[in-house]
């Protein structure tokens, strides 16, 4: 395959028949902020919707230092024996300076890099919050029409704002570490409170007695909170990738919670609000591309920006000027 651009066709052929090159080209297409390669991207998702959606869809969090690619590697390896195909998205935090990303993933996992049922793809978040990149979602669903059964999201581990990739995965796993200090103040309650399953790390050697403690306080915790609408009580358990304890434990629980919230109904439903979500969202993203896209409106914000800088105008003023300039040029088009 050269690098010449795909015609949609042949992004579709080459999905359909799990082409990891094409698939790989496909997320580089979805990724770019080229206008013509974002309608191209968009053709591309409407051709192959109907392919999509057979996956399990999995976010993966934790604080930095858990071990997220040493569990994954373990993990993914797991499903793997299974008979399982898997994608996995690692999101690579992005500098705010450089704008550059290490995009070191495959290096830290170089067991499950081998696995010819495995694809591993690092993206840079780039600007955007909550421990995701910029087209996650294209990728997952690109992923699917590739005929992969499990999508693994990591995520960056950011902090509050990683609760964000709850709005695109379907089992969300908090991995969390025992004896580094009060783990029940060093994690947002927001993520706890979304998660669906939480793995304690590293529970092997004199680690093991930390763990189950940490296990029983977080259990505990978890039973403080409210109960949720799927009907799924939060399971704490403790692994070792090391010792490859644990693991296959954590994909029987996904499985219990995949068949426990389909014959429910909320598994669709929760993907349903997912697609809302995601749209209101690409909306957003679109406004501000527009925006950006537009010579009059940078000009405009550069003069209000130095009128702010002078204390001429105060930030909400200028703001609200900026919007009327915007909101005049709607009328006007």
């Amino acid at each position: 395959m050269n690098n010449s651009r795909l015609t949609i066709a042949q992004y579709v052929d080459g999905l359909a028949s799990g082409d990891r090159i094409v698939l790989s080209k496909a997320i580089t297409l979805a990724e770019s902020n080229l206008p013509n390669d974002q309608i191209l991207a968009g053709q591309l998702i409407e051709q192959i919707m109907p392919r999509t959606g057979n996956s399990i869809r999995i976010g993966i969090t934790g604080v930095p230092g858990v071990g997220k690619s040493t569990f994954i590697e373990a993990f993914g390896n797991t499903l793997s024996d299974d008979g399982k195909k898997i994608a996995v998205l690692t999101i690579d935090p992005s500098s705010q300076l450089t704008k550059g990303s290490i995009l070191g993933d495959k290096t830290r996992m170089q067991s499950l890099s081998k696995n010819p049922n495995v694809y591993i793809r690092p993206t840079a978040s780039g600007n955007i919050l909550g421990g995701i990149a910029n087209r996650t979602r294209e990728a997952m669903l690109l992923c699917e029409a590739a005929g992969f059964d499990v999508i693994i999201v990591e995520t960056v581990g950011v902090g509050q704002s990683e609760v964000s990739v709850r709005n695109m995965v379907d089992f969300f796993l908090l991995l969390m570490l025992a004896g580094a200090g009060d783990e029940l103040q060093g994690i947002k309650k927001g993520i706890m409170e979304m998660a669906d399953a939480i793995v304690i790390t590293k529970a092997d050697g004199d680690n093991i007695q930390h763990a189950t403690k940490a296990q029983a306080d977080f259990q505990h915790a978890l039973h403080l909170f409210p109960a949720r609408s799927s009907g799924w009580s939060p399971v704490v358990s403790t692994s070792s990738s090391i010792e490859n304890k644990g693991i296959a434990e954590v994909w029987k629980l996904i499985k219990k919670f995949q068949t426990k919230t389909s014959e429910s109904g909320f598994f669709e439903q929760q993907r349903s609000e997912q697609n809302v979500q995601w749209f209101k969202e690409y909306f957003q993203q679109l406004l501000v591309l527009d925006f950006q896209r537009n010579e009059f409106l940078q000009n405009a914000m550069a003069k209000l920006s130095v009128s702010v800088r002078e204390k001429l105008t105060s930030p909400y003023s200028a703001a609200q000027q900026l919007l009327a300039e915007y909101h005049k040029l709607i009328r006007e088009s």
